[in-house]
């Protein structure tokens, strides 16, 4: 009887996965996920090759990024290159999910994506908006971590939902953005924000089409909108996270006067946004 009831209980603990679960983990298309883009023709060794080409986009956008913002990061906060060199993980990731399809690659692509939410979370969610019980920012970025580990622990129970989840924060993001400047009157900062919802929109839009819409686009020979959303994506985050920058100077460091400017010329119609310090003495400006 006794030995019965240990042999129940030892059943109920759950043991570590074989090697040939883990390796199973690692093995080219063990993913549920399967995009659009017809597998192995341009590669052998290459699963989906357009969709891992095009993640190269972010090794390029990423250390531009860094080098803009980094008169911002110097005054306020120089955490805030943690969030594009992050991105160059996501690239790294990305690529590796296109290039396998391993659920490994999956997992890797998604969580990074995560963690780039918490960062920026962390660094620029208004104080205003902090829940009562949290009286700093250390506190609430400490709460955001916590939150951020069990969301990680959580995603490996219902991988296929990962990808979902994360484009709802966008959701929130996109929202939260709207409510901090209906009462601003820069239009130059006005503007920015309709191109990031812009980029935005038309990124998620090429993801859907991809995902839901692939038997209509193969009859079309073109299944390349889960790349085309890589490269927008990109863009959308450089302009978003300009944009949230922008509205953290102006309540964060007031003095320093931020305004936005695009590289590489600011009088082009397009380029890439970024902050520029124009102050140096404490003067209280609002937006």
């Amino acid at each position: 009887m006794e030995r019965a009831v240990v042999d129940t209980f030892l059943r109920g603990i759950p043991s570590f996965p074989s090697a040939d679960k883990m390796a199973n983990i690692f093995s080219y298309e063990s993913s549920e996920v399967d995009w659009c883009e017809d597998n192995y023709k341009h590669s052998e060794i290459v699963v989906e090759y357009f969709n891992t080409m095009s993640s190269f986009i972010f090794f390029v956008i990423s250390p531009i990024m860094l080098y803009l913002l980094h008169p911002y990061a110097r005054e306020r906060n120089l955490a805030v290159h943690l969030v594009w060199i992050m991105m160059v993980f996501v690239g790294i990731f990305s690529m590796y999910f296109h290039m396998t399809l391993s659920f490994m690659g999956q997992m890797l692509d998604e969580l990074s994506i995560l963690w780039v939410l918490a960062i920026g979370y962390s660094l620029w969610f208004p104080r205003r908006h902090f829940p009562s019980f949290v009286k700093d920012r250390r506190s609430f970025s400490q709460m955001v971590l916590v939150m951020t580990v069990v969301t990680t622990i959580f995603s490996f129970f219902k991988p296929t939902a990962n990808a979902y989840a994360l484009n709802f924060f966008a959701l929130h993001i996109i929202y939260s953005l709207l409510v901090e400047l209906k009462d601003c009157p820069n239009q130059r900062v006005l503007r920015l924000t309709w191109a990031s919802i812009g980029l935005w929109v038309l990124a998620i839009s090429c993801w859907i089409s991809d995902r839901f819409g692939c038997s209509f686009w193969q009859k079309l020979n073109f299944c390349y909108l889960h790349g085309i959303w890589h490269i927008l994506i990109v863009l959308a985050t450089a302009y978003a996270s300009t944009l949230i920058a922008y509205l953290d100077a102006t309540l964060e460091i007031p003095y320093s006067l931020p305004d936005v400017q695009y590289w590489p010329r600011d009088s082009w119609a397009i380029g890439l946004p970024y902050i520029v310090l124009k102050g140096t003495t404490k003067l209280r400006k609002r937006c």
